[in-house]
């Protein structure tokens, strides 16, 4: 195997590490920020769900993003490593700062930006919808723009009708609610695993092919697993700057609360791994805790740093297309 190959394949698995300290920090937020769960235990629950997510999630999400580049072989190597060092960039400086900004955004701008200075618009795979599965870049965009309105709705809902069905609980509620917790946020990190990991599925598989390894696009078991460990890797670091925005700096979750956001955040991202669309975790976890927040404490929700977070997701796009265009010749000199 190529070193070009190779090198490319390595830093894949190093933006599954980014992304694991990243975003894995979302599923656990609520469930540390509502003391149902010590961190340490926390982050084992998002450890162990991110890495059985991958194996039994599916490839939707990895043929979906395998298809947004159209260059021949040569230019997809340098295409995915200029992409993925774009995002691996990108991931850390939002990390220091504590913005839960999308490593989903990142790593698309990238590809976009990157295969762009290959050869073109015909660089890229614009695509749509197929058979009502999304594909190419608009189909990933509608995916990433609808889902965290659908996660904000979905929580709001779930709110709505929790606060009411627990207005006249006493304090002894609080006990089950919060073992409920674990069960939300158990699958709240295997629906990140099962979407989050499928981006550097994909993106391996199409090394893979590019380099002449592979004839057509399976992921490999070994991809799973390394995909999956190297998440699992990230989660145990832990994104503790990202826990506090999203799990305190938007709004005091109770427990109650945290139990809403985490079940609807996951219903909405497991969805959309099944249909093939790579959303992202951090964007629907966060809409959600806004969405559950602004239901019945709005005036309680800190809409400062919910606009930060906003702009980060605006500007993450445009960032990492230029961050991918400039490295484009970096990777072609290797």
């Amino acid at each position: 195997m190529e070193v070009a190959v190779l090198l490319a394949i390595a830093t894949a698995l190093a933006f599954d590490l980014t992304n694991g300290f990243h975003d894995s920090a979302n599923s656990i937020a609520a469930l540390v920020a509502t003391r149902a769960a010590r961190p340490e235990h926390a982050l084992i629950l998002a450890a162990a769900g991110n890495f059985v997510g991958p194996l039994i999630v599916g490839t939707a999400v990895a043929d979906t993003v395998g298809g947004v580049v159209a260059l021949p072989a040569s230019a997809t190597v340098t295409a995915v490593g200029a992409a993925l060092t774009a995002a691996i960039a990108w991931n850390l400086v939002t990390w220091w700062f504590g913005l839960p900004s999308s490593s989903s955004h990142a790593l698309v701008g990238g590809l976009v930006g990157a295969s762009l200075i290959a050869a073109g618009p015909s660089g890229v795979h614009w695509g749509g919808f197929t058979d009502g599965r999304p594909s190419g870049v608009v189909g990933i965009l509608v995916g990433l723009a609808i889902s965290p309105l659908l996660g904000a709705v979905a929580c709001a809902l779930l709110a709505t009708i929790a606060w009411r069905l627990m207005r006249r609980a006493r304090r002894r509620a609080l006990g089950p609610v919060r073992r409920a917790e674990w069960v939300t946020a158990a699958t709240l990190a295997l629906s990140h695993g099962g979407n989050d990991a499928q981006k550097s599925m994909g993106v391996i598989t199409l090394l893979l092919i590019a380099g002449g390894h592979l004839t057509e696009f399976t992921v490999p078991l070994w991809v799973k697993l390394a995909a999956a460990t190297s998440l699992t890797v990230g989660t145990a670091f832990g994104g503790w700057r990202i826990v506090r925005t999203v799990g305190r700096g938007v709004f005091r979750m109770t427990p109650l609360d945290g139990l809403v956001s985490q079940a609807g955040a996951a219903g909405v991202i497991l969805g959309a791994s099944l249909v093939g669309a790579p959303v992202s975790t951090t964007h629907v976890v966060a809409a959600g805790v806004v969405g559950t927040g602004a239901q019945h404490r709005a005036r309680h929700v800190h809409w400062k740093v919910v606009t930060e977070m906003g702009v980060a997701w605006v500007v993450t796009l445009p960032m990492t297309a230029l961050l991918g265009a400039m490295l484009f010749p970096v990777w072609g000199a290797i």
